[in-house]
């Protein structure tokens, strides 16, 4: 074969590189549709900030949006059912709290903004023109695409990596002004993979506990001026993170799923009763912005204080759950699990005076369940609010009761401002609440005898009182040191079988005066714990446990007179009490010494989320330790070398010496002859912490009820200056999450992967 020939023929190289570009070009021609991604819009410190639905809702989204169903009606619930989409209007609404509504958008294509590095994603009609655009430039390989958005911005697609968004920078001329891509240009992105959004995988479908959040004083809850709501949702957060680290086990047994944490508002009703108004009236014109963050935040104290606030601010609390947990049961049918509630600041002393004031079911003679408070219908009977309004001769106002869907038992639980916005007039108002109000009071007196004989049982309590407001004191669980009893029967020297027995040294004070109302009932006053009088309404379930951040519960009821709480004493429906509190918390004060006052004990110490305690705190024992071994030992060579120097040379005292030496070789010589069963007395190791258990009584079941948290190593340097973030650092404190988990879940059986040391 000749030269020539071989050269003739075609090389396999040549023929598979050949392929292989126009492979490439195939490739490169090839359109794939863009993934879609649901976002929805929220303000945030003044900027519209468009942030992505999870990855599991918006596949939900997807789906709904791809359904034939009848796009009108159709609503996907979202964000843990939360949140409810209206698909056709595009619009987000929160179902639990009030919110403003968010637009809600199908995003393909963004564009990065102008104050920022975050992407906003362009209209779903012009990203639908992009996307059209974009796959005529990759079929036919054309690109310098121009297109003009509805804005008039230039938008000019160079290649699949470059494209860019221009300014509408306009230029006139004879024929008027016309926009070119002129200016500082902008970068474009086609689909969410290619833009850095932070997507969560989602939330677990299966709901195993829910949790009402109280907050305390003032429309702020941390040290960046947020709601409530926002508060939540980052304590919410944490708790998801906690449960993927500290209970994976569990969740990938299938065993456990979640905890819903739900806030409860009562700042703005309180503020919307006008009383703003009339504390702006009387307000000093100067440092007007001091004086209108303590109008907004402190004053909330002196509002519980007042019998006529207070009353607006436990209804609203006990309204409030009542509603959300009526609303979550209507949201989640299939919902099997209990209830706790968590109070920060003054709203966990709300929900102690409120849980102080309720009545155990179980305890009524009869056995049967807890009647509603309005007691003379049965629960759910809306022919029962009809005969009401009959007998009220309102009649003519029952439509409105019908169309609202409102019970007896929803009628019990509606406020003047509920009755209002539902079209009542003001003289029916005052009708309905007048009439509720009496068979609230009705019922409670029918309850007192039980209750009175209940206490009467306690031997260690020193007193008890209930006044006419439906308010059942402490007093008898919460012995006091007063010489005056806690519950006076006005006027009543005889002692009556109905009215409970008065224990104290001291004879009724001379200004009590006698009362009864209406009905004959004898009123009573209670004048021992400072209390402020209020009708506490009752829940509609029973919580299982109870935690409190921060909280002052000590201290207001020490102010109110109460020295001891007795041991034998627990919440009459919730049995679980968890005191939590930051080391530098200023408004924290500990439960435990009013329980147990004869013995110093120090609070449980709460484990890191990640175990062990925190460095600086073991190494500030260690050097504790170590400084009190030197001070020992620097003592007690001190201290021989003092008696050295000081010796007497007479033979008496040598003599003397000599003995006292022979005495201790003998019984040093004693000491090594001890059988080796025998365990010599070791003294504690200096900085130890005493684990011998403490009774606490059973205001937590017989458990500890003091924790405290770690501070982190920058706060141990000066506790003044964090004093305030130990008071609000609880909505992102991982430590104080996963001791609500780890109590929540112990209930059902289920422990930490791992426990913490």
């Amino acid at each position: 074969m000749s030269t020539g020939e071989l050269q003739a023929e075609p090389s396999p190289s040549s023929n598979s590189s050949n392929s292989f570009e126009v492979v490439e070009a195939d490739t490169a021609n090839k359109y794939e549709a863009v993934a879609p991604h649901w976002f929805y819009c929220k303000v945030i410190d003044s900027r519209e900030r468009w942030i992505p639905f999870s990855g599991q809702d918006s596949e939900k989204l997807e789906e709904a949006h791809n359904s034939k169903k009848d796009v009108e009606q159709l609503v996907v619930p979202t964000e843990g059912g939360r949140y409810d989409v209206h698909l056709k209007k595009r619009l987000r609404y929160a179902m639990y709290w009030e919110e403003e509504v968010s637009e809600v958008r199908r995003c393909t294509w963004f564009y990065k903004g102008d104050k920022d590095n975050k992407y906003i994603p362009y209209s779903e009609s012009f990203s639908e023109e992009l996307e059209e655009t974009y796959m005529i430039a990759v079929t036919l390989d054309e690109w310098k695409k121009k297109l003009e958005s509805p804005t008039r911005e230039i938008i000019i697609l160079h290649n699949p990596k470059l494209m860019v968004h221009y300014h509408p920078v306009t230029t006139s001329d004879d024929w008027g002004s016309t926009p070119t891509e002129q200016g500082r240009p902008r970068t474009v992105k086609r689909g969410v993979e290619n833009v850095s959004a932070d997507i969560p995988c989602g939330e677990p479908l299966q709901i195993d506990h829910l949790v009402f959040v109280v907050h305390g004083i003032g429309p702020a809850c941390d040290i960046r001026f947020r709601s409530i709501v926002q508060c939540v949702n980052d304590f919410r957060n944490v708790s998801l993170s906690m449960l993927q680290a500290h209970f994976k086990k569990a969740q990938e047994q299938q065993q456990i799923g979640r905890v819903e944490f739900l806030p409860v508002n009562w700042h703005s009703p309180l503020h919307s009763t006008g009383v703003d108004v009339d504390l702006e009236r009387i307000t000093l014109p100067s440092i007007n912005r001091l004086r209108h963050f303590i109008n907004d935040t402190i004053l909330d104290v002196f509002f519980y204080n007042s019998s006529t606030y207070c009353q607006t601010i436990v209804d609203t609390v006990a309204s409030e759950m009542n509603r959300l947990y009526q609303l979550f049961l209507q949201r989640n049918p299939d919902f099997k699990g209990g209830v706790s509630i968590a109070g920060h600041s003054l709203g966990s002393l709300i929900l102690f005076d409120l849980l102080t004031n309720q009545k155990d079911s179980s305890e009524d003679e009869d056995g049967t369940k807890e009647e509603s408070q309005m007691g003379a219908y049965e629960q759910g009977d809306i022919g029962g609010v009809k005969e009401i309004l009959k007998k009220l001769e309102l009649s003519e106002y029952y439509s409105v009761f019908e169309k609202e869907r409102v019970d007896t038992q929803a009628l019990a639980l509606c406020t003047e401002k509920d009755l209002k916005e539902m079209g009542i007039p003001l003289g029916p108002r005052m009708k309905i609440l007048h009439y509720v109000r009496t068979k609230e009071e009705t019922q409670v007196l029918a309850g007192l005898q039980n209750e009175a004989s209940t206490a009467a049982q306690l031997g260690n309590a020193r007193s008890w009182g209930v006044d006419g407001d439906n308010r059942c004191s402490l007093s008898f669980l919460l012995v006091q040191d007063v010489q005056q009893p806690a519950c006076v029967p006005a006027g009543n020297d005889d002692k009556s079988e109905d009215a409970p027995t008065v224990e104290s040294g001291s004879s009724p004070q001379p200004g009590s005066s006698s009362s009864m109302d209406g009905g004959g009932r004898r009123q009573y006053l209670d004048v021992g714990l400072g209390q402020v009088s209020a009708n506490y309404p009752q829940l509609i379930y029973k919580p299982n446990i109870f935690f409190a951040f921060g909280s002052p519960i000590g201290m207001f009821l020490t102010v109110r007179g109460v020295k001891r709480i007795d041991p034998n004493y627990s919440l009459p429906t919730c049995k679980g009490f968890f005191n939590i509190f930051h080391p530098f918390d200023p408004v924290a004060y500990r439960i435990e010494p009013m329980i147990v006052p004869d013995l110093e004990f120090e609070p449980m110490l709460l484990p890191h989320h990640k175990g062990r305690k925190r460095m600086h705190l073991e190494l500030k024992e260690g050097l504790t330790r170590m400084g009190m071994d030197l001070k020992n030992n620097l003592l007690g060579s001190l201290r021989i070398a003092w008696q050295s120097f000081t010796r007497s040379p007479l033979p008496a005292l040598e003599a003397a010496a000599t003995a006292d030496a022979e005495s201790e070789s003998e019984t040093s010589l004693k000491k090594q002859t001890v059988p080796s069963d025998a365990k010599p007395e070791e003294p504690p190791a200096p900085g130890k912490e005493d684990t011998s258990p403490v009774n606490v009584g059973m205001l937590n079941g017989g458990h500890r009820i003091d924790y405290v948290l770690q501070e982190k190593p920058i706060e141990s340097f000066n506790e003044y200056l964090f004093a305030l973030q130990g008071h609000l650092c609880y909505w992102e404190s991982e430590d104080t999450v996963l001791l609500i988990l780890k109590e929540i879940y112990q209930t059902q059986g289920i422990t930490l992967d791992q426990p913490l040391q």
